[in-house]
């Protein structure tokens, strides 16, 4: 029988959750302020390969130092935090009806 630890597990879902938040964080505000740029394209860039590089960087340092299932919790974490963002950002804010 293969070894279940819920307390990696639970530290995998801990960590993903906040390194996700930091990185759908991240998504917005790159997006929002190369929107706003002359170039979007490199600020687009340089804002996917850090925030790639800090969430592989992070699932590796937790996934070596606490094994498989906290890897698991940690890519569960992700796509938990990957459906709400982008189900805040389909729905969008509320505008005011015209009048």
């Amino acid at each position: 029988m293969i070894a279940f630890d819920w307390t990696h597990l639970v530290i995998g879902l801990a960590a993903g959750a906040a390194i996700s938040s930091l990185y759908f964080g991240g998504l917005a505000y790159g997006m929002r302020y190369a929107l706003r740029t002359s170039a979007p394209l490199r600020v687009l860039s340089l804002s996917a390969v850090a925030r790639m590089a800090i969430l592989l960087g992070m699932g590796w340092v937790v996934t070596s130092q606490y094994g498989p299932w906290a890897f698991v919790g940690y890519g569960v974490a992700f796509f938990v935090a990957r459906f709400i963002a982008t189900t805040v950002a389909r729905v969008g804010t509320p505008t005011e009806p015209a009048s």
